[in-house]
Formats: C-alpha cells, structure tokens, sequence
C-alpha cells in the first residue's frame, strides 16, 4: 500500500515537474539565448557567454524606440491600474447593496471577458471613429477653427487605448472584489458604529486595513495586464505604439539575439513587480495580525 502510494506520488509529481517546465520554459530558453556573445544566433546551441545584446539593447542599435515605448507602457499601466482599483472598491462597495439595474450592470461589466480581444479592439476604434466624426461636423458647424485646422481624431494612448485596456482589467477587480466582500463580517462595522465611528472612519480604519491585501491584488492585476495587453490595443492606439505593440513588430524584422535580451528585461521588470505585489501583501498581512 505504501509503494503504491509513493508510485503515485512519483508520477503526480513528474507530471507537475513536465507540466512547468512546458509553461516556462519558453521564458528559460529565451533568457539563456539573450547572454550569447556577439556571433550568436536566434536558436541553440549557444554561441559563447556575455552581456553584448543587454550593450547593444542599451544603445539603441537601430531599433525603434524602446525606451520611450516602454515608459508608455509603465505609464499608462499606472494609469489603468489606479483606475482599476478606484473603481473596483468603489462599485465592491456599492453592490453590497442590491439597488436598481445592479445585476444588468453587474453582467456587462464582465461581459468583455468572453468577446475576443480583437473584436472589442476593432469596436472601441470604431466608436472613436464616430466620436471623430461628431467633433468635425460640430467644428464645421460652429466654425471652430481650432477643430476644422488641427483636429485628426481622438483615438490616442490615454483615450481608446486607456478605454480598451481597461474593459479586460476592470472585470478582474470586480470579481476579486466581490469575492472579498462576500465573505466579509457586517459585524466589524457595526460595532465600529456602536463606538461612534462615522461611515469614513469605519472604511478607513476597520474595512481598509483587512480588504488592502485584496487592494494590492487588485492593483498588480491592473498593471500587469495592462502592461502586457496586446490584442486589445492593436486597433486603438493612434499614432504611438505601447511596448507589446513594438515587440510584435520587431519579432518580424530584427534577426538578432537583441530581441531576446529585451524580453529578458521586460520580463525580469514583470517578476520585480510581482515580488513588490507579494511583499506589500505579506507586510499588510503581519500588520494586521500584530
């Protein structure tokens, strides 16, 4: 029964063991081919051992501007997870209430979830299409000559592209939010009331201290799927590209390791913002146990 059971284990756990290194280990491949030496290649094996291509990365070495597209990306990431985890604690607060439309609400909310990225991508371009439709004809009507001289469209990083970005982080909020307060103790406010506490010292020192963990989730949610958003922001961008956009593009052009070492570098930020998250969340966590 024993060797059974221990047969079973070994298999469960050779299975996990393939089943990890199948989900990362396109992510090892690409970090060891990004430290090759100036004659290496696209595949293995390995041509040498240096940080040439993190040199070449740095100095530009002809590609589009990475640097500048990558503080795109961060900005309009802090600008979505802020938005993200406003609203989410706002509307986790509202729902604990069942008020008029809550469920149409609820469910359209979410519904962004289950239609393909590009399609939505393609609708949010094409309201703003329309929006710029409106504007010109408004200009031309009034003679706004500001409008009918300068105007080229409203479509931009922190209009649709903000928009559209934030129909596939919103719905994460909610649920994590929903799920927070469905378990939450109605008692701790009230007896925080019977004290003579008012509804804003209730949130902010009774409610606030045991949801914050959920808060930082929320907020690593936000700017990680921000950050990384692709399909979404195909369509909506305008006239600059967020980070994803120009890598999508240079997997087609550059034929170098360099292309590897900024995948290292984007992904070794993704796993610092990770390892910030959890950090925050075990020091929220120990201070509200102490």
């Amino acid at each position: 029964m024993h060797k059974i059971g221990s047969t079973g284990f070994l298999i469960f756990l050779s299975i996990f063991v393939s089943f990890v290194l199948f989900l990362y280990g396109p992510i090892f491949s690409i970090i060891l081919l990004s430290f090759q030496g100036p004659s290496g290649g696209l595949t293995f094996p390995l041509n040498g051992f240096s940080f040439y291509w993190f040199g070449e990365l740095w100095r530009g070495s002809g590609l589009v501007d990475i640097g500048a597209s990558f503080r795109r990306s961060i900005g309009l990431g802090i600008f979505v997870m802020a938005l993200t985890v406003i609203l989410s604690v706002s509307a986790g607060l509202a729902f604990r209430k069942k008020f008029l439309g809550s469920d149409l609400l609820f469910y359209t909310t979410i519904a962004s979830l289950i239609v393909p990225s590009i399609v939505l991508s393609l609708g949010v371009a094409l309201e703003f299409r329309l929006i710029d439709s409106l504007i010109i004809t408004f200009g031309e009507m009034l003679e706004i000559q500001s409008i009918i001289e300068n105007f080229q469209t409203s479509l931009g990083m922190y209009t649709s592209g903000f928009g559209a970005q934030l129909t596939w982080t919103l719905p994460f909020g909610l649920l994590i939010m929903f799920a927070i307060f469905n378990r939450f103790d109605k008692s701790l406010e009230e007896a925080s009331r019977d004290l003579g506490a008012n509804s804003y010292q209730t949130f902010w020192y009774v409610v606030f201290p045991i949801i914050a963990p959920s808060i930082v989730g929320i907020a690593l949610f936000g700017f990680t799927l921000s950050y990384d958003e692709l399909a979404r922001s195909s369509q909506v961008m305008g006239a600059t590209n967020t980070l994803p956009l120009d890598l999508r593009g240079l997997t087609t052009t550059v034929t170098t390791p360099i292309i590897y070492a900024l995948g290292t570098v984007t992904t070794s930020i993704s796993f610092l913002v990770i390892g910030f998250s959890l950090t925050l969340v075990y020091i929220l966590r120990h201070k509200k146990i102490t």
